[in-house]
């Protein structure tokens, strides 16, 4: 049926943007997914679309135990987990750090801190003991910002940068019970939305003019992907039979944009 059956997966932000195109890609493969999302109507969607292949939660990655509500539900209607995905996460608009507002300044470092750093702890500290029974995997999704700049204000790319040191430590600390791995997308056109103390609430990255256009002029490889581009390589860390021998891995999913493109490209 394919590379992932018979597996149980959870995904934080499962409902928009990556999250959703990776359930979508894993229900395909054969797996059955929770996924927790803090919008309650994209959630009952998901289940109205896919039926029994997915149990949707609707929580807050801040929390610890919205976190443990979501694999308790997982593991309830599927019996046991082998795959928590930390996905949720937020963005800066690229709001360099002096032009933030001064007097929200604080709140919004610990919103997005909250979201895109401590959202994945927690949700990994929740999964945890259900991984070591299935000897599974955590897979989160970091960003090319986790490496280069110029994908987001310094507070998103410190939050991403913290992502990948996080993983290091946590395949450190696993290994040989549970993989840890991750992906970097970069350069991809979704409904990432921002920070509310930002004034970023309601904001769409795709809702951004021209936003195709930025990222095809910044990318060798000349164009701006879709989340579909991405799900293979999720899947590729989820398969216990093409990538058991990975763990403090992360691949890079960014259309080159690392090292930049030729002059006169």
């Amino acid at each position: 049926m394919g590379w992932l059956k018979d597996q149980v997966v959870l995904i934080t932000g499962g409902a928009s943007g990556i999250g959703l195109a990776v359930v979508e890609r894993f229900v395909a493969e054969g797996a059955k997914v929770g996924v927790m999302d803090r919008t309650a109507d994209a959630v009952k969607s998901i289940e109205k679309k896919l039926g029994d292949k997915v149990v949707g939660v609707s929580g807050d990655v801040r929390s610890l135990a919205d976190n443990e509500a979501a694999v308790k539900k997982t593991v309830e209607a599927f019996g046991k987990l082998d795959v928590f995905i930390g996905n949720a996460g937020i963005w800066d608009y690229m709001v360099p750090l002096m032009e933030q507002e001064h007097d929200n300044l604080e709140s919004i470092c610990d919103e997005i801190f909250s979201i895109n750093v401590k959202g994945c702890l927690l949700g990994a500290r929740a999964a945890m003991d259900e991984l070591k029974k299935t000897n599974g995997s955590l897979i989160f999704t970091v960003s090319s910002s986790g490496f280069y700049t110029g994908g987001g204000g310094p507070i998103y790319v410190a939050s991403k940068h913290a992502v990948v040191g996080m993983i290091k430590q946590l395949a450190y600390e696993m290994a040989p019970d549970v993989r840890v791995n991750g992906v970097a997308p970069g350069g991809t056109i979704t409904n990432l939305g921002g920070s509310a103390s930002a004034g970023h609430g309601d904001s769409k990255l795709s809702d951004i003019p021209d936003v195709d256009k930025l990222i095809e002029g910044m990318t060798p490889m000349g164009f701006a992907s879709v989340p579909e581009d991405h799900t293979g390589l999720y899947t590729l860390l989820a398969s216990r039979e093409n990538s058991r021998y990975l763990t403090g891995t992360i691949i890079n999913s960014d259309g080159g944009i690392g090292f930049g493109k030729r002059p006169g490209q």
